[in-house]
């Protein structure tokens, strides 16, 4: 079962931030969140100055695919990566050591 990001964010902003509600962009944006990567998204934007830790975060494999995907096709490094994203170095190298057959298959089918 998927966490309802809609309605825990709704939560959190009216208990903790009840202005931010109060932005169109935010609620239309809050009414889009569907995958980990709509949420990294939000929260990025909703909490631009935030440095929070991201312990138990979770990522769904389509998202884990799509951040491995991008930091391949600009050549980031692992730590680039890990700084952005506020993800661990040792996360990031687990994902591609779980993944390596998927990026190179989508490598390839991406040079048909």
């Amino acid at each position: 079962m998927r966490p309802n990001y809609k309605k825990i964010y709704h939560d959190m902003l009216t208990l903790e931030h009840p202005e931010k509600l109060q932005d169109p962009k935010i609620k239309e944006l809050l009414e889009k969140l569907n995958t980990s990567e709509d949420v990294l998204k939000f929260n990025e934007k909703l909490f631009q100055q935030s440095r929070e830790n991201q312990k138990l975060k979770t990522y769904d494999k389509k998202t884990m695919l799509k951040l491995l995907q991008y930091q391949k096709k600009h050549g980031h490094s692992t730590s680039y990566m890990s700084k952005k994203y506020k993800i661990s170095r040792t996360t990031l190298s687990k994902w591609k050591m779980m993944f390596e057959e998927d990026l190179e298959n989508t490598t390839k089918n991406a040079g048909k």
